[in-house]
C-alpha cells in the first residue's frame, strides 16, 4: 500500500543531537519539510556512508527549509557512543531519534520484525506532516544525498506551483511542464 499522502504517527522519542539527549515528537516536526532517514543500526558498513553523505550536505537541507532526522531501532545511548567512538558520525549535526520500541519504523511501516531492525527508507514529510515522497532499497545499498536534496526541491516548487510538475533530473531554475488541466488528475 502506498505511503503518499499518509499522515506520520504520533510520536514521543528520545535524540542524541549537538551532544546532547533531547526529546522530539509529532509537534516538533510539524509546519516546516523534514526527512525521516531511517538506517537499521549503528556501528554498521553502509550506514555511515549515508548518514557522512547526509551531513555533507545538512546546511543546503537546512538552508530549504527542512530538518533531517537520522532514525534507527537503536537507543540515544547506542548513538552518543557511535558518534563518541566514529570520527565519521562526528560530522553530524543533524538530529539522531533513538526508536527501540519501533513507533517509528513500525509507523512508517519499514520495521523487519524477525531480526529488529529497520528497513533501509528515506521519507519526505511536508510541514502538515503527511508523506510526500519515500524510497525503500535493500539494506546493502547506500543512499545519495544529492538525489535526496533534488526530490525535496521539487516537492517544495510543485507545492508552491501546483499547477506545474518536474520532469526527469528537474533542477531549481529550469523548465517544469504545465499539463492541460484534464490531465492534472490523471499525473
Amino acid at each position: 500500500m502506498s505511503q503518499i499522502g499518509k499522515e506520520i504517527v504520533d510520536f514521543k522519542v528520545q535524540s542524541f543531537h549537538n551532544g546532547e539527549f533531547k526529546t522530539v515528537e509529532k509537534s516538533d516536526v510539524l509546519g516546516k519539510w523534514s526527512v525521516f532517514f531511517f538506517y537499521p543500526a549503528d556501528f554498521t558498513f553502509v550506514c555511515p556512508t549515508e548518514l557522512e553523505d547526509l551531513a555533507n550536505k545538512y546546511d543546503e537541507f537546512q538552508a530549504a527549509g527542512c530538518e533531517v532526522y537520522a532514525v534507527s531501532c537503536d537507543t540515544h545511548f547506542v548513538h552518543k557512543a557511535w558518534h563518541d567512538a566514529s570520527a565519521t558520525i562526528k560530522k553530524i549535526k543533524y538530529p539522531m531519534l533513538a526508536d527501540p520500541t519501533a513507533v517509528l519504523a513500525r509507523g512508517f511501516d519499514v520495521m523487519i520484525e524477525e531480526v529488529g531492525l529497520s528497513e533501509r527508507g528515506t521519507f519526505v514529510v511536508n510541514p502538515e506532516g503527511k508523506i510526500v515522497a519515500y524510497e525503500v532499497v535493500s539494506g546493502n545499498i547506500g543512499r545519495n544525498a544529492d538525489e535526496l536534496f533534488r526530490r525535496l526541491q521539487a516537492l517544495q516548487f510543485v507545492a508552491a506551483h501546483g499547477d506545474q510538475v518536474c520532469p526527469a533530473k528537474w533542477q531549481p531554475g529550469k523548465e517544469t511542464l504545465k499539463p492541460s488541466l484534464d490531465l492534472v488528475g490523471a499525473i
